[in-house]
């Protein structure tokens, strides 16, 4: 009955009616939420009139096949593209500007397939960033900051080391732990969206499984909400809480976890299994 639910949801989501965004009596307001939204290059459509809403301290999984539209979904929510129509909101405000060009933009921590670590900085240097530039903290406090964050995801005592000395599997946990750095811009009471794009994309299985339990860690530990956009099984069904298959600008399918493992709908059977037989056509080579 659930899958049943969810998936009527969804259908009611990407033709626009906004079924299954409203609150019950109670409810929080979503962290983050789309609201009838489309995003258009030229004649191409990347998202249609579509609506999705992120809980607080829920961990939204996003998939679907190469070019659905999924890095959009990352790039709107890090303010660094605005919708060609509908509203999409952060902690209940309207996103009308890019971050750039906003005042006091939203707490939102983007960590990148490539951990986009500065070679010319240290490891304490390049998790510390933000205090070093922004903050009035002592030295003494910022190193024990970036100290703790690199304790948090099993890195103690290399701060001063260089990123090239490291291997990319330490670099990737390196910008989790960057994540975890409070923005002293930010207001304090405001909860975080973390970001990851294709984060375990080229590791290895071991490797892979040290960073989805980091992606939960990290969200746990930073007080946060996150969306994680991959193509890896282990990592949708490790990391996440809720998962969402986007595919020709809709959202088709969404539901737990659980569900995603055992739902028989046509878009999830053909994703989970890479057959090519289904609704979804590969996009060509």
């Amino acid at each position: 009955m659930a899958v049943v639910q969810a998936r009527r949801r969804v259908a009611a989501d990407s033709n626009g009616s906004g079924g299954g965004t409203g609150l019950s009596p109670g409810e929080q307001p979503p962290l983050a939420r789309m609201d009838n939204l489309s995003v258009r290059w030229g004649s191409r459509t990347v998202l249609d009139r579509v609506n999705l809403s992120l809980a607080a301290s829920e961990r939204l999984v996003v998939v679907g096949p190469s070019g659905a539209g999924k890095s959009t979904v990352l790039r709107l929510l890090a303010g660094l593209l605005l919708p060609s129509s509908g509203r999409l909101e952060l902690h209940g405000v309207p996103q009308t500007y890019l971050r750039l060009d906003q005042r006091h933009p939203p707490d939102v921590r983007l960590v990148f397939q490539n951990p986009a670590l500065l070679g010319s900085l240290t490891v304490g240097e390049n998790v510390g960033f933000l205090l070093y530039r922004f903050s009035r903290l002592s030295e003494r406090e910022i190193r024990e900051q970036v100290r703790s964050a690199l304790e948090a995801v099993g890195l103690s005592g290399i701060e001063e080391q260089m990123p090239g000395e490291l291997s990319g599997g330490m670099q990737k946990r390196v910008s989790f732990a960057r994540a975890l750095i409070q923005d002293p811009t930010r207001k304090q009471d405001q909860m975080p969206l973390l970001l990851f794009d294709e984060p375990t994309a080229g590791l290895d299985p071991v490797a892979c499984t040290r960073i989805e339990d980091l992606i939960v860690s990290t969200t746990a530990m930073a007080q946060a909400s996150s969306v994680v956009v991959s193509h890896v099984h282990s990592t949708i069904e490790r990391s996440g809480t809720r998962v969402v298959l986007l595919y020709e600008g809709h959202f088709r399918w969404c539901g737990s976890v659980e569900e995603y493992r055992t739902t028989t709908d046509p878009y999830v059977v053909q994703f989970r299994s890479g057959s090519l037989r289904g609704p979804m056509q590969p996009a060509e080579l």
